[in-house]
């Protein structure tokens, strides 16, 4: 029988402060998730069901079944039908209200960042890419098509295109082991200002399913944008297609638009 099919063996009931403030679901809930950050519940592994941790706590099935509905909730558990409620690792929040590049991004949460190069050549701009950097019509773009990894696990798919004009040698340059940004920022002096964004929620192609290591027709949260300089010059259009199933976006919205 393999480890995702035994049961996490809950804790005592002891461990429950039963004349507390503290609700018992979120006793249950708390100390679930303390398993899982130490690193004793793994992704994967097969929770225990409302009615065992319910005898186990000394709780009511109600109680249990809300502890369980606070861990899903949370991105903590994921239940199958028929099969139980097992451990996930939560998603990742794209705050879309900060512009910041994946490997400072995953720095940022204690993650390693690393790339597979799928594609870097030089194209010739097209009617539209020429329009979106403000370049001639068959002007020389490169093109950068990178998988991008957090601790070895596939999290997006991005297509970057580039006007290699205001940049000469970018083309050279092996991004499987540096940063766009960072190479933008510290070789040509560039400083991004802002970008515009659109989102969208889309069912992966067959490549992005195979490259990001998701079930075909999965959801993508794919974000396309242009990212402007200080300037007001647009230095790159780009797609990238993170893996729905661990990141969500987040925007914080200020009280004035509220009416």
């Amino acid at each position: 029988m393999s480890k995702s099919q035994v049961h996490a063996a809950p804790p005592s009931a002891h461990m429950l402060d039963k004349n507390g403030f503290i609700p018992l679901y979120y006793q249950i809930q708390r100390a679930l998730m303390e398993k899982i950050h130490s690193g004793e519940l793994l992704e994967g592994d097969l929770l225990a069901s409302e009615e065992e941790l319910a005898r186990s706590y000394q709780v009511s099935r109600m109680t249990a079944r809300q502890a369980l509905h606070g861990l899903k909730t949370r991105g903590y558990a994921l239940s199958q039908k028929g099969r139980g409620t097992f451990v996930t690792k939560p998603k990742l929040e794209k705050n879309i209200m900060h512009l910041r590049g994946f490997t400072e991004d995953m720095k940022q949460r204690g993650m390693q960042p690393s790339s597979q190069l799928l594609e870097q050549t030089v194209v010739t701009a097209g009617e539209d890419l020429a329009d979106s950097l403000t370049i001639g019509l068959g002007s020389d773009v490169m093109k950068l098509r990178r998988l991008r990894l957090a601790d070895g696990i596939p999290m997006a798919l991005e297509d970057s295109f580039i006007p290699l004009r205001p940049f000469p040698g970018l083309e050279r340059i092996n991004f499987a082991k540096q940063s766009l940004y960072y190479v933008l920022r510290e070789n040509y002096g560039v400083r991004v200002a802002w970008a515009d964004e659109i989102i969208e929620a889309l069912p992966a192609t067959r490549e992005e399913s195979d490259l990001l290591t998701i079930p075909k027709r999965a959801s993508v949260l794919s974000i396309s944008r242009i990212i402007m300089t200080t300037e007001q010059t647009p230095i790159e259009v780009a797609c990238s297609r993170y893996r729905g199933d661990r990141y969500r976006a987040l925007i914080r919205i200020p009280t004035t638009t509220i009416e």
